[in-house]
């Protein structure tokens, strides 16, 4: 058993299933990312998991207790972020996070010498004295990964994290979740794609509530269509001759034009067992009067990944 261990999970409100025999495990060292579109069940998942919302069926586990069986024990071992950050907003950002910490029974210097840790962290030292209800949407976000780190628990459940933050701070945020991840069981629920690549070592792609993927992302990606293929660009009214004779060469096993803009194409390559060389296709072109622009590998990406697989299954 993981230190997250969600078996079977379904949730029926009324005719619709928003979660539906959703299984996977967390293990320590493991950051998760929950992956898909809005309404795909994600936060319904998240909400079950944490033990703030009973499964119609199925059963969920914290290192080892049931969330709804064994709440109270559960949440001594979560960190959870729900979608919205909410928090006491006529409270001061010293208030909540010394009220936060009461609550998980820390004394006066336990929670002294934690908290200006987390300040530190989560860089809350400016705003320490303000009210919450006057913070920017960005620090309110970090008000509640503050929340959910106090207590320094093994396992972390957070429901878009970098919500409402800028580049910077998002870069900040995910600098915080790789360096905590080495003792934790992290899994981040979120749409968008880069956080995945960023951060996660493990990827669930979900959709009408069903898991279609788990995966590393370099699994992913490997995967995917654009896997392997080879784009030429060419300064060509006419692209039917150079399809012709990069059709010829060893290696290709279909060549397509992806795009023509300002009378230049690009033409994408699908290979076979075998990779032709950028070198014998520029010199088949050139001999036969056509110029290559460019020759590059295309690179896939998770968004790529993510349309196939979810290609057909319409959100909520």
């Amino acid at each position: 058993m993981g230190l997250v261990d969600a078996q079977d999970l379904y949730k029926r409100f009324g005719s619709l299933t928003a979660v539906d025999g959703i299984s996977f495990k967390v293990e320590r060292g493991e950051v998760v990312g929950f992956l898909g579109p809005n309404g795909a069940g994600k936060s319904t998942a998240m909400r079950i998991i944490s033990g703030f919302l009973e499964p119609t069926s199925g059963q969920a586990w914290i290192d080892g207790h049931n969330s709804h069986t064994d709440a109270i024990a559960a949440r001594r071992k979560l960190g959870y972020l729900p979608e919205g950050a909410p928090a006491y907003a006529d409270m001061s950002v010293g208030a909540y996070l010394n009220f936060v910490a009461a609550m998980h029974g820390m004394s006066k210097r336990q929670a002294h010498d934690r908290l200006a840790e987390l300040v530190e962290q989560v860089h809350l030292i400016d705003v320490w004295n303000q009210r919450i209800d006057s913070l920017s949407k960005g620090f309110k976000r970090r008000v509640g990964i503050a929340q959910a780190l106090v207590h320094d628990p093994d396992v972390l459940i957070l429901d878009e994290p970098t919500d409402g933050l800028d580049p910077n701070q998002k870069f900040e945020m995910r600098t915080l979740i790789r360096s905590i991840a080495p003792q934790k069981a992290i899994v981040i629920s979120t749409h968008i794609l880069e956080e995945v690549e960023a951060v996660c070592s493990r990827a669930i792609i979900i959709a009408r509530g069903r898991m279609l993927a788990d995966a590393t992302p370099a699994e992913l990606l490997a995967g995917a269509p654009q896997a392997g293929s080879i784009a030429v660009t060419v300064a060509v009214a006419d692209p039917e001759p150079a399809l012709q004779i990069i059709a010829r060469e060893p290696g290709v096993a279909r060549v397509v034009v992806a795009d023509r803009i300002n009378g230049v194409a690009r033409l994408v390559i699908h290979t076979s067992t075998s990779r032709p060389s950028a070198s014998g296709l520029v010199g088949a072109l050139g001999r036969a009067n056509i110029p290559a622009d460019e020759v590059y590998l295309q690179r896939p990406t998770l968004d790529d990944v993510f349309r196939q697989i979810t290609a057909g299954v319409r959100e909520h």
